[in-house]
């Protein structure tokens, strides 16, 4: 018997500004959030507004590759 997909799955969502910014002496890191998602509600990327303790403010976290 073929074992079906989970539909839920780990996700880990990444501060977008803090990529865009890059890494200087400024930023100490980038902001990342792991959650989970049910894939067959929502296929496309996920994108929420976290709290980012670099940039001291809510920004949009968007879903990465594992």
């Amino acid at each position: 018997m073929a074992k079906n997909k989970e539909a839920r799955v780990r996700v880990i969502l990444e501060c977008t500004s803090c990529v865009r910014k890059g890494f200087n002496k400024k930023s100490r890191g980038i902001s990342r959030y792991m959650t989970q998602k049910n894939r067959n509600n929502t296929p496309s990327r996920l994108e929420l507004r976290k709290f980012c303790p670099y940039c001291y403010k809510h920004t949009i976290h968007g879903e990465i590759k594992k």
